[in-house]
């Protein structure tokens, strides 16, 4: 089974900056399947009635109850969504494992148990493992039986991965032996199998599958965490760890191939995770907003509450929206490759870039969505007695996990430039397009309406431009410097991922008023509200950017550019948050299910 969207033509990462997208091309939430409905009510009422009940019971650090949930989780086959059917999965797409990722985000700490087994263990040995591999290992994680974790981060090396200094050496015999301790370890407590990445001869960055039985293999005391005090994580410590020679992973010296990968999927069940994270909270903030009195009146009743549940509500439509559109692309690109593990494997690289920008995107997202329910919840939002507390402490590592959102945001023009540069997508002509246009005589600006049609050949339209030109100005100001220039990189990145969620919402509300379907112009609404936003903060941006790497007539010539290419269409926002809020009011949920 696959997402029902497929385009002409093969469709590439970062391809909708430089290219329009017609709505009909686009996956959306109203296009999922009865089996992509079908399961993710499996998951929903899994999280309602065995996780949820739990949760006191996890957070005492009972890991026999979250191997046991993790079991459930397997039998209901939650955990193998998109593996093959030989190895114990249902052979669903991408879109399944998404849907059930939204679902179990309702509770943050097993979600990161989940994510830990079902992207950061499953994954490396269905895309780099040996068919003997795969059969030793797959059907035990999928079941629920074996305990999957991921070893990757060590004291000195976060971010810095690759410098990581555990140790692996080969000896006469063929076996491994390995020293090493890995930190800040999901699962590490009571996994039973570890990927674990280590320099060969001090040089060659590798991967292994380790047991904890394996000689030498232990895990240290819990941390003391912030949040998620429901999830197990340690140190993991390799003392002398002998591991049999037909244990390593890949290819020696290719173990940041494994890792990338492995990655840039964890970004993207993130997403989906603080998605439906983000959307279970809006429920609880609805709910205690309309039954908590002031003033002799519910404060859902209250202009500045009303603001805060539908701008909460407005950014998580424009998250899930994005999301949906990347998954779309991702399993239309595994469907043309012949729907293996490898053609899986080139989709997650192609749309790395989408990757990284959605686990920004999303973790920044939630984490507005679960401050503003603290501040709805007031004095109760910071006590234990209501669950704001714990989400908003849970929610803070998001930004830290799979990469940091500073490394993210520094990887997005990173990745566009370098493929420019190899002759993928053309943006270096595209920028020299918009010099051209630039030289040419003003012509009337397209869109004007504040329809989602004539947003986006509108406002989104101007910021895509503005993109180019801030990527084009700095190629060209710094040269082979530019990753020196990291501020100007992290604008460049935020004026793309504020284009790419606001066409995202915009070509979703647009399809959603095509096929007439109820709420159409509350997505509209919540559409509007988003792109108006974002191009504002564009602007700032890239004024930011241009004041930075100009002066002078040049400054005041690209300042002016900047106005021509990019006009923010007036919104009522004020008008449009009080539609959704009357509806979130009313219906004390989500509003886009």
């Amino acid at each position: 089974m696959s997402t029902a969207t497929t385009s002409a033509l093969p469709r590439r990462g970062a391809d909708w900056l430089l290219e329009p997208t017609a709505a009909e091309d686009v996956f959306t939430p109203a296009r999922l399947s009865d089996e992509h409905r079908l399961i993710a009510q499996t998951a929903t009422e899994f999280v309602e009635k065995e996780i949820l009940p739990a949760v006191d019971r996890l957070e005492t650090k009972d890991w026999d109850l979250a191997r046991t949930l993790v079991k459930r989780a397997g039998d209901l086959g939650l955990l193998g969504t998109d593996v093959p059917e030989a190895f114990g999965g249902i052979d669903l797409d991408k879109a399944a494992s998404i849907v059930v990722g939204e679902a179990i985000g309702g509770n943050a700490s097993f979600a990161t148990t989940f994510g830990a087994q079902t992207g950061l263990a499953i994954v490396p040995i269905l895309c780099f493992g040996t068919e003997a591999q795969q059969n030793k290992y797959l059907p035990g994680i999928i079941a629920g039986d074996l305990i999957g974790a991921y070893c990757l981060s060590e004291s000195g090396s976060g971010s810095d991965a690759l410098s990581a200094r555990a140790s692996a050496t080969r000896e006469p015999d063929g076996t491994w032996v390995l020293n090493g301790e890995k930190m800040w370890i999901t699962n590490g407590g009571f996994a039973d199998v570890y990927i674990v990445f280590a320099q060969v001869d001090g040089k060659q960055f590798s991967t292994f599958i380790v047991e904890r039985s394996f000689p030498g293999v232990s895990h240290g005391k819990e941390e003391h965490k912030m949040g998620l005090h429901g999830s197990s994580t340690t140190p993991v410590l390799l003392q002398n760890a002998r591991v049999p020679a037909e244990n390593l992973l890949g290819e020696i010296g290719k173990g940041h191939k494994i890792a990338f990968n492995v990655l840039n999927y964890g970004r993207f069940k993130l997403a989906g995770m603080c998605s439906g994270g983000a959307k279970f909270v809006i429920r609880e903030a609805a709910k205690y907003a309309t039954t908590r009195q002031q003033f002799g009146q519910p404060i859902a009743s209250f202009g500045a509450i009303r603001h805060k549940l539908a701008e909460m509500t407005a950014r998580a439509y424009g998250v899930e929206s994005m999301l949906y559109r990347a998954t779309g692309l991702i399993d239309e690109t595994i469907a043309r490759g012949g729907g293996t593990s490898a053609a899986a494997l080139a989709a997650l690289e192609e749309f790395a870039i989408e990757a990284s920008l959605l686990k920004v995107a999303s973790s920044e997202m939630l984490d507005y969505v679960l401050d503003e329910n603290v501040q709805i919840h007031g004095g109760n939002g910071f006590v234990h007695d209501y669950p704001a507390e714990r989400h908003y402490r849970d929610a803070r590592v998001n930004r830290i996990f799979e990469g940091t959102n500073e490394i993210n945001r520094l990887l997005v023009p990173g990745m566009l430039i370098k493929r420019a540069l190899k002759g993928g997508v053309p943006v270096i002509a595209a920028a020299r397009r918009l010099q051209d246009e630039l030289l040419s005589p003003p012509t009337a600006a397209a869109g004007g309406g504040t329809s989602p049609a004539e947003l986006v050949s509108g406002t989104v339209a101007g910021m895509k431009k503005a993109a180019l030109m801030v990527l084009g100005l700095a190629m060209q100001t710094y040269g082979e410097a530019l990753e020196q220039h990291q501020e100007v990189l992290m604008l460049a990145s935020d004026i793309m991922m504020d284009t790419f969620m606001a066409e995202s919402a915009l070509l979703r509300a647009e399809q959603s008023a095509a096929s007439g379907a109820a709420g159409a112009g509350l997505q509209a609404d919540a559409a509007a509200v988003l792109t108006h936003d974002a191009g504002l903060r564009t602007d700032a941006a890239a004024r930011t950017a241009i004041q930075a790497m100009t002066s002078g007539d040049t400054q005041r010539t690209m300042l002016a550019a900047l106005r021509r290419l990019l006009k923010v269409t007036p919104v009522d926002t004020i008008a449009a948050r009080g539609r959704l809020a009357n509806a979130i009011v009313e219906r004390k949920a989500y509003l886009f299910q």
